[in-house]
């Protein structure tokens, strides 16, 4: 089979030059099979048009009205508005155009036109603002058609991915498939050809239903693949690194304030076992924020020191490796620990890494926590027996296996709050044994959930106020940094400014994203951890971080950007105190 056709760079399509080529790069394509991969977020579905009669208030519809009247126009904070009539038979709607007086000559009483927006229902009114609008013939060749929709950078628009993908469709060997033809009619499977052709151009809902469950297919069964060949090279290897209980860890467990949870206690006798057992660990704990992973992660540590070897936990975020030390640091200092503990990260000075680099080859230090310095070839340790790694979903599966093999055969605990059911779980770490700690803290309150359109924003600024006025923090999280990154989708930049103008002034307000400097970051984390930042509009910078109990509401902003897993990771940022937390979706689609 031949697809290296596909490999070619997207600038060979006709059409596409050296500056749109760069465009299509700021969407992470640069060669043909990467265009063809770059599927819509969604589609236009163009619905037989209903009746005024019929219509709800936020409803996305098309409706077939004749014009009546003359057209008025008047003016609204500073834009020219054009208002006409429209009428079916069954009702009567109010069509507004906004700095648009040229449509005058074009939509005039006695025409029939199909309009396509949403509604907006007052009382007895009707009303859209800006709809588009079709003859009835153009939008009956458009009826039941599925018009995709892809996610864009400024200059680039939905015509021009359409018309370089049909580009890419004439370059597409369509005999050529990677299943056997056997397969696919034993199963039911269009073509690989005709799915992608089918995903990006359906000539209507079936059509776009079989593409995706081809496409589907391909995804899982590769992922399966790659999973089994990683399964059978990590055949289960002898632990080089066998321990024995110690009294340490059973003395910190009964000095602890603390009684660990039924829950805790068993995943603790697992980690045990697996550190005593003749191979090697590879565990995951999975647990909800606050359910008490990190105490379990400090006792694999404790017991692999007073074995008498290293242990490294790496975190995602400086911030969150820095709360870790200085977790790890106390709870040393306070319970007498055989634990010599040492922070390294990225924005430690060349003079203290070099320091810290000799002290770890000497095996000074038996506990190193840090971020991914820690895999940095520089680092060399003199006895490394366990790896842990905290939020593991936030690092690739070389990051973990490079940091392991900074040691012969690790043992190796990762942990996780992203919640996965345990069928998929046993699927997807196939190469790892699962634990799940299910209790949560008595005190905590389950967080208030809410998914809303744009229209609910001011009543969500107002919770944050009333909030705010409690005493309390709140998060407000924008998918983009600034404007023109992605057209339509809320920024940091902007909507920090857009804020500033809206909330009182004295409410504390800033800014946080991956672009700033790891020191900026650092100090707007630790301000907004130490309540002088009232309110925080960030990136997902903050998925990951410092413990803030205060902060009680969180609003996301165009949420249906984010995964799941990434949206139960940013919830996560409350609920972490006593307080009622609320968490607010907001989906401008309405979708």
């Amino acid at each position: 089979m031949n697809l290296r056709v596909l490999q070619q760079p997207v600038t060979v399509l006709k059409g596409i030059g050296s500056k749109t080529g760069k465009l299509f790069e700021k969407c992470g394509i640069t060669t043909i099979e990467e265009l063809l991969r770059y599927y819509p977020k969604g589609y236009d579905i163009f619905d037989p048009p209903i009746s005024l009669a019929e219509v709800q208030d936020g409803m996305h519809c098309a409706l077939c009205c004749t014009l009546v009247g003359e057209p008025s126009i008047g003016f609204y904070s500073g834009k020219t508005v054009m208002r006409l009539k429209g009428t079916d038979g069954s009702g009567q709607i109010t069509l507004s155009y906004f700095n648009a007086p040229y449509l005058k000559k074009v939509l005039q009483a006695g025409e029939q036109k199909v309009f396509r927006g949403v509604v907006k229902k007052g009382g007895n009114t009707l009303s859209m603002d800006q709809p588009k609008f079709y003859t009835t013939e153009e939008y009956l060749l458009l009826q039941n058609s599925m018009q995709p929709n892809y996610s864009l950078v400024k200059g680039l628009s939905n015509h021009t991915i359409q018309k370089a993908m049909k580009e890419a469709f004439l370059e597409f060997p369509s005999d050529q498939d990677l299943l056997p033809e056997e397969i696919r009619k034993e199963e039911g499977f269009v073509s690989l050809f005709l799915a992608l052709h089918d995903i990006h151009f359906p000539k209507d809902r079936d059509s776009y239903l079989q593409a995706r469950k081809r496409l589907a297919f391909d995804e899982f069964y590769f992922f399966l693949a790659r999973l089994k060949e990683r399964k059978e090279a990590e055949s289960t290897s002898k632990n080089h690194w066998k321990m024995i209980e110690t009294a340490d860890t059973s003395r910190l467990v009964e000095a602890l304030p603390y009684e660990l949870t039924q829950g805790q206690q068993k995943v603790f006798q697992d980690i045990r076992q697996d550190l005593c057992s003749d191979h090697t660990m590879n565990r995951l704990i999975q647990g909800d924020v606050g359910s008490g992973k990190t105490i379990l992660a400090f006792l694999a540590l404790l017991m692999c020191a007073s074995n008498g070897f290293q242990g490294a936990i790496m975190a995602p975020t400086a911030v969150l490796a820095a709360q870790h030390f200085a977790q790890f640091t106390e709870l040393t200092r306070r319970y007498h620990l055989p634990i010599h503990p040492v922070l390294l990260t990225g924005s430690s000075s060349a003079r203290e890494k070099k320091e810290i680099y000799h002290a770890i080859a000497a095996g000074e230090y038996n506990v190193i926590v840090g971020t991914h310095a820690l895999f940095q070839e520089k680092v060399i340790y003199k006895n490394l027996a366990l790896v842990v790694t905290d939020e593991q979903h936030r690092f690739g599966v070389r990051q973990r296996d490079f940091l392991a093999g900074k040691g012969r055969d690790v043992h190796v605990l990762s942990m996780s709050a992203t919640p996965i059911p345990r069928s998929l779980a046993l699927i997807l770490y196939a190469d790892l044994q699962v634990s799940t700690l299910k209790e949560r803290p008595d005190n905590r309150k389950p967080i208030k959930n809410a998914i809303v359109d744009a229209s609910y924003r001011q009543k969500a600024y107002q919770l944050i106020i009333k909030k705010v006025r409690e005493g309390r923090q709140a998060y407000i999280i924008c998918p983009m940094v600034e404007e023109g990154e992605l057209e339509g989708v809320q920024n940091v930049t902007a909507y920090t400014q857009m804020l500033s103008r809206l909330l009182p002034n004295d409410i504390r307000m800033e800014k946080l994203h991956g672009r700033m400097r790891s020191e900026e970051k650092d100090r707007i984390m630790e301000n907004f951890a130490a309540h002088h930042i009232d309110v925080l509009i960030s990136t997902t910078v903050i998925e990951v971080g410092i413990n803030v109990p205060n902060a009680s509401v969180m609003m996301i902003e165009d949420a249906q950007r984010f995964g799941l897993a990434q949206l139960h990771q940013l919830r996560g940022r409350v609920g972490r105190g006593e307080a009622q937390s609320f968490c607010i979706f907001v989906d401008p689609s309405g979708g």
